[in-house]
């Protein structure tokens, strides 16, 4: 019994999900010793869902699951047997061979994934109740989490998380999947900084009050989370702002994303507002910035964008074309914390 509160202990102790998920998996892995053990998480929305696996153990210690392009994912229907453990969040015996064991991990009462355990042998009822238990305890601290760190309305990430985020993504701070796996190392070469603002958003609570501007907001979350990737990070930071961490290995491939963005927006039929604009100001990381400095020089790019006339997207190509020099930090004018 006190090896499994330790396991548990430790468990919870992380705030990192990465980190947490390889944990989930080394504290099963530990008490069931089974023959292969995988988390598989599900991302994306409606019929575009699809799985990801996470975290795994197969005769190794627990690692973390490689990110591929979210097009190489396999779409949720291909796996009807995790599918059909989520949507009944129920757990599920299979008898094989060899037999499994699933599991849905609920955070609060949303289905965000399905643990999946392989053994040389059927696990006892007994045994079975542990896995789930261990399990749902997880889902529940998942969802503390989230009550902590992502923002009421709109479901994407707060400020005060946006500080941990950020120094995961400065340059030489990849996750140790980077050093596990050249192709995951490849994969995520920069990082970029977005600031993100709603075109006279005022107007809207002013003409329409703040119940259809929280619709707006809402609305606009949405539509961010189904055009960018599953592993950019969006945060709100207040109001109108939005903030967004993006991986991509060129100025002009981030300027295509939040492009096609900016334009997504621009033709959405807001109800009873019609169409609402945005302006994108975007920056690179760099080695030795905080988070601050980053924000500092994306939030020009967003000032130069709202002072050319609005619904447009401006990057530091952008800024060194129209002769904009870029200047120290700013003190005093950027309250982030």
């Amino acid at each position: 019994m006190s090896s499994l509160v330790n396991h548990l202990v430790e468990l919870t102790r992380f705030r990192d999900r990465d980190q947490a998920d390889v944990l989930l998996m080394e504290t099963l892995a530990g008490l069931m010793h089974p023959r292969r053990l995988a988390l598989h998480r599900c991302v994306g929305d409606g019929p575009e869902a699809r799985w990801l696996t996470r975290a795994h153990v197969h005769g190794a210690p627990a690692q973390e699951g490689r990110r591929p392009e979210f097009e190489q994912l396999p779409l949720l229907d291909s796996q009807p047997d995790w599918r059909d453990c989520l949507q009944a969040q129920q757990p599920v015996a299979l008898p094989g061979p060899p037999p499994r064991l699933l599991v849905p991990l609920l955070a609060g009462c949303e289905g965000t994934g399905v643990v999946e355990m392989e053994t040389a042998q059927p696990l006892s009822a007994e045994d079975q109740g542990t896995v789930a238990a261990i399990v749902g305890l997880y889902g529940n601290f998942l969802a503390l989490l989230d009550y902590g760190q992502r923002d009421a309305l709109t479901g994407l990430l707060n400020r005060k998380t946006f500080d941990d985020c950020f120094m995961h993504a400065l340059p030489g701070q990849a996750h140790a999947v980077g050093a596990q796996d050249p192709r995951a190392s490849r994969a995520v070469q920069r990082h970029w900084l977005a600031v993100l603002d709603i075109d006279h958003f005022k107007g809207i609570n002013d003409r329409f009050g703040h119940l259809i501007g929280d619709e707006v907001l809402l609305l606009l979350a949405r539509l961010m989370r189904t055009v960018l990737r599953y592993d950019d990070r969006l945060f709100r930071f207040g109001g109108e702002e939005f903030v967004l961490l993006l991986a991509a290995p060129q100025e002009s491939d981030v300027d295509s994303v939040l492009e096609r963005l900016r334009q997504q927006i621009e033709r959405f039929e807001f109800p009873q507002v019609g169409q609402v604009t945005v302006s994108i100001g975007f920056s690179d990381v760099r080695p030795a910035d905080i988070p601050a400095a980053a924000f500092d020089r994306a939030d020009r790019a967003l000032y130069h964008a709202k002072t050319s006339g609005r619904n447009r997207v401006v990057g530091p190509a952008v800024l060194a074309a129209q002769g904009v020099a870029e200047l120290p930090m700013r003190t005093g004018e950027v309250d982030l914390f």
